[in-house]
């Protein structure tokens, strides 16, 4: 009984890496990709303000705002916000605000209670903003065109839209960083396919804040980051409410315009991605679909094919089991090969694909125990309460 039903869930496991095999070609064939040859600006150009806010980050706020510094787009400013930096942050912002008159510093030095750290720094840098249209970056962004905001202004005017977010190209550096963050990524982008996301007629919803573009109309239907202040993954929030008020929600990938390296070390990578499954899932339901999705899709394979090989010669039924355990293997890790090739990853790590189901399992169980009552996570030096 036992070789029976893992040779079906084998087989059914073959179907599925055989399907997002079909659904990537369709995807590299026709899947639309902003790049900095797109048109743009707009005529006239809106007046743009891009918002920054970095607790910390003095190893990357200058990086991130010399690269705006060099965007071309004619109408800009950019607001910055230090909020509660123990660093150098602070001192980096004031330098560069005085080599470049189109930057503004404010620097926050209390956190008020019910609010999370990023969402009052944006709170207070959009009090200041000016322009017709926000951009808010993280400070860990680098720009890589100075078409960037151009391009992304033209597409949003295109989509005749009021919020796009732009996917940005993964920086990752390290062995561990390779390894997990595509596995974290592809689990987001099975909740929240950009397809169904752009099609008005879904219900999905899915904002990155490394690059939410939107009119301050939308904006301040949404509510702002007051209607989010206590929501860890404010961005995700935002996109919902945007999709559920019909504001125009859309993401688009991009090649060659900016860059995010989000996690350095394994620690960092392993504390990350549990945040963000923490903050993406608000329930438990999701978060134990997306561990048997992990289980089952990702790892499963390995079992049946050891265990079905070991015992091939005891029952037609294990010797079937071990060949589609292998098929199954075959599927997904050539599907990760093209899959990385597609996101611009190192994919000759597609065999790292089982070891980073395993650490990504691992985070989500992680992000499972936030939910539990009495629970705290600490992000950037500040520990929040999950209020259950």
């Amino acid at each position: 009984m036992i070789a029976v039903i893992l040779t079906v869930l084998a087989g059914l496991v073959c179907l599925i890496w055989l399907s997002r095999h079909v659904q990537l070609e369709v995807e590299r064939r026709v899947g639309f990709q902003l790049t900095p040859d797109y048109p743009g600006p707009p005529s006239p150009a809106p007046k743009l303000s891009v918002l920054v806010a970095g607790k910390d980050e003095e190893n990357n706020i200058e990086t991130c705002l010399r690269s705006l510094m060099m965007q071309e787009y004619p109408d800009l400013e950019i607001i910055v916000c230090d909020d509660r930096s123990e660093d150098a942050t602070g001192e980096i912002i004031d330098r560069l605000a005085e080599e470049d008159s189109r930057i503004r510093a404010i620097h926050v030095e209390e956190l008020p209670e019910g609010w999370m750290g990023k969402n009052h720094a944006m709170h207070k840098a959009f009090e200041l903003a000016t322009g017709d249209f926000l951009l808010f970056i993280d400070a860990d962004c680098r720009q890589l065109s100075p078409r960037c905001l151009s391009v992304a202004m033209q597409l949003l005017h295109d989509r005749k839209g009021g919020f796009l977010c732009l996917l940005p190209n993964l920086e990752m550096k390290s062995f561990w960083e390779n390894v997990v963050q595509p596995v974290g990524s592809g689990i987001l982008m099975v909740w929240f396919d950009p397809r169904k996301v752009n099609n008005p007629r879904k219900k999905h919803a899915y904002a990155n804040g490394a690059f939410m573009l939107m009119s301050r109309e939308v904006y301040n239907t949404i509510g702002g980051h007051a209607a989010v202040r206590d929501v860890m993954q404010e961005d995700m929030t935002m996109g919902k409410i945007a999709k559920e008020k019909k504001l125009g929600l859309s993401v688009a990938r991009s090649w060659g315009l900016y860059n995010v390296r989000m996690y350095s070390s394994f620690s960092q990578t392993m504390k990350g991605w549990t945040r963000i499954f923490y903050g993406s899932f608000p329930n438990m339901r999701r978060l134990v679909l997306s561990l048997m999705v992990i289980l089952v899709v990702g790892l499963l394979p390995y079992v049946t094919a050891g265990v079905g090989l070991s015992l091939a010669n005891t029952d037609k039924w294990w010797r079937v089991c071990g060949l589609l355990g292998c098929i199954a293997i075959g599927l997904q890790l050539t599907l990760m090969a093209r899959f990385y090739k597609l996101i611009h990853v190192r994919w000759e790590l597609f065999w790292t694909y089982p070891l980073g189901s395993l650490l990504t399992a691992y985070t989500i169980i992680r992000a499972m125990l936030k939910h539990l009552p009495g629970s705290t996570l600490t992000w950037k030096g500040t520990t929040y309460n999950n209020g259950k």
